[in-house]
């Protein structure tokens, strides 16, 4: 298995050092809760329970599996002993508003926790991960009813929540969703229909599992705007908003499991509504609309397992690299008492590492600076600031595809050369390594495909949402802070030499698929992938420029005497990162700008293997 150690003095770094995230807590209102001390102990408290709870069944749980007998799902021993720990220490409670039970913390002390629980274990991770998205939707769009009914014990952790989109028969594309939602006299709503690819849609954790469900209403239009949301308990509930009870079994079943090739603990779910009971949520044929909170709180999830797999990667990679030797350095020998040198000695495998590093610690400020947003977002909702809202919302979508797509392209990049670092032992599952590469595999997947949050990217956010105004707000960002080191020496000013001509670059090349994209209408489909990366790849350079100059201001002012190794470890990454991943985007560029000819010109019928 890999020995997990939560990363908390990177975290402290990024988030003291880099980000200010004091600061950034005390534009809140309430947010001096948040002080660095209890922050430190929300940090701590978690790292505790990730690395002495979570961790040791991350393997023995892919091994066993989740078992379905007559519509009962069990997850492997030891989950439910410790998900009862996780709910009795408040950790699913923290960022949510003390009037239904949480904690009032900002939004993002959530985030900083999960990233730790989904390395320690992702599958465990997913069952209260799904609750959030869940607790966010009816947060924003649930009535005063619902709020009081279903919140107090999601928050709580004693329930848990899942939603429920897609269906057999169509996939990604929502308009084709035929689950029918018929009003009843009481109120209610009769729901009848099967959702597929559930995430913990059915488990043995919690006493209830309330989901959230897309379907349509009979007088509904066709295609999106034809769709509706419900919620839907596996139990209803009973009593009054301020006593809600368990009461009768909803007509909801678990017809099957999937049996899939990671993240084996948590179980995906084929659900049969069978004129289950359900509630409206929001107004009539604008469940899509709605149910898009929960979409960016799971895509923002699924984000930070890229960073996740990322760093599970380097801490299982980086102590075989230590220990196992094969051969001798290049330059000569460097443990001359030795039959061999360390595998860390050879380039290629200091190459894989430095790789696994760069992707794990620059994602991570990719997404702790995205979190900045989420948490003003956030606020702006629970006060009903709407145009706050969604001047956040819009700003955080930029972020949101690239975070989604490109940093789990990237984990799972870091997963494979985990096991690469191993050789022939990182195939087999005593170290856990290909484990990892399983696991990691599902997140360029679920909650949008990486070609889904590359069209989002470009053609929603970039082209259609703000003509290009998103990224001339980004790469201004990057000018103002390269612009005072641009005729500095060394590495600042490398940096910010090259940030600068990323900045005009990254304008210019969608300043030409604008004007390109009317005359050819296939151009946004076969460019976005490419612009998606290129984006993310220089979004990532920025986030390491930030890092290696507070790091050379720390050593420079000998603020950081006792942490000089770490901080010298920051520029070098940095430097690694311009040198050999930044190189990537050029190509993506390349790609991106091609004639959309060599994609299309093939008849469908030379499509063939004959």
């Amino acid at each position: 298995m890999i020995p997990y150690k939560a990363p908390l003095r990177d975290m402290r770094f990024l988030l003291n050092e880099v980000l200010d995230f004091p600061a950034h807590y005390a534009t809140l209102p309430g947010g001096n809760d948040a002080d660095t001390e209890t922050v430190n102990a929300i940090l701590e408290g978690a790292a505790q329970l990730c690395e002495d709870v979570l961790a040791p069944l991350n393997q023995s749980g892919d091994l066993e599996g989740c078992s379905f007998t007559q519509g009962t799902v069990s997850t492997p021993k030891g989950f439910k002993e410790a998900y009862q720990q996780f709910q009795a220490g408040g950790w699913q409670s923290i960022s949510f508003p003390a009037e239904f039970g949480g904690q009032g913390l900002p939004a993002s002390l959530n985030l900083f926790k999960s990233e730790m629980m989904g390395t320690a274990n992702w599958s465990f991770s997913m069952y209260p991960g799904l609750s959030m998205g869940c607790i966010n939707t009816l947060l924003r769009y649930g009535t005063a009813t619902q709020k009081k009914q279903y919140l107090p014990k999601l928050i709580s952790g004693e329930w848990s929540g899942t939603m429920c989109l897609t269906e057999p028969h169509c996939g990604t594309d929502l308009a084709q969703i035929t689950t029918k939602a018929v009003p009843q006299s009481d109120g209610s709503y009769s729901l009848t229909g099967t959702k597929i690819f559930i995430s913990a849609g059915e488990h043995d954790l919690t006493d209830n599992i309330v989901h959230i469900v897309l379907a349509r209403l009979p007088d509904a239009p066709e295609g999106t705007r034809g769709i509706s949301l419900f919620v839907v308990p596996k139990f209803n509930v009973e009593g009054d908003e301020s006593n809600a009870v368990i009461g009768k079994r909803n007509s909801v079943h678990c017809g099957s499991i999937e049996h899939k090739m990671g993240i084996r603990a948590s179980a995906t779910a084929l659900l049969n509504f069978d004129a289950a009971k359900g509630h409206l949520i929001s107004e009539p044929n604008r469940g899509l609309e709605a149910m898009f909170t929960f979409m960016n709180t799971a895509r923002l999830g699924t984000a930070v397992q890229g960073v996740c797999h990322a760093e599970a990667a380097f801490q299982g990679a980086l102590p075989y690299a230590q220990e196992r030797r094969s051969m001798r350095a290049l330059s000569g020998k460097k443990e001359p008492t030795q039959k061999a040198d360390a595998l860390i000695w050879h380039p290629d495998v200091r190459r894989m590492l430095l790789t696994q590093k760069a992707i794990a610690e620059g994602g991570r400020h990719m997404i702790y600076d995205a979190l900045k947003i989420a948490d003003h977002m956030f606020h702006a909702s629970s006060v009903g600031d709407e145009d706050g809202y969604k001047k956040h919302y819009t700003d955080l979508g930029f972020f949101t595809p690239i975070l989604k797509g490109f940093l789990t392209e990237l984990g799972l990049e870091a997963a494979n050369l985990g096991m690469q670092v191993f050789g022939g032992h990182g195939y087999i599952q005593e170290h856990g390594m290909e484990q990892n590469v399983r696991d990691a595999r599902i997140a360029t997947l679920y909650e949008g495909t990486t070609g889904i949050q590359a069209l989002d990217l470009l053609g929603r956010k970039v082209l259609l949402g703000s003509k290009g105004q998103c990224v001339r707000d980004f790469t201004f960002k990057m000018l103002q802070f390269a612009r005072p080191k641009l005729l500095e020496g060394g590495v600042n000013g490398s940096m910010a030499r090259t940030l600068t001509w990323k900045a005009i670059e990254w304008n210019l090349m969608t300043l030409a698929i604008m004007l390109r994209a009317p005359k050819d209408r296939e151009l946004v489909g076969s460019a976005s992938v490419d612009y998606m990366m290129y984006s993310g790849y220089v979004m990532m350079a920025f986030s390491w420029a930030q890092q290696a100059a507070k790091a050379g201001d720390l050593l420079r002012n000998k603020q950081g005497a006792e942490s000089a190794d770490f901080y010298i470890a920051k520029i070098q990454t940095a430097e690694f990162y311009f040198a050999r991943l930044l190189p990537r985007a050029q190509a993506h560029r390349k790609a991106a700008l091609a004639s959309t000819r060599s994609v299309m010109q093939m008849d469908k019928e030379h499509f063939t293997f004959v």
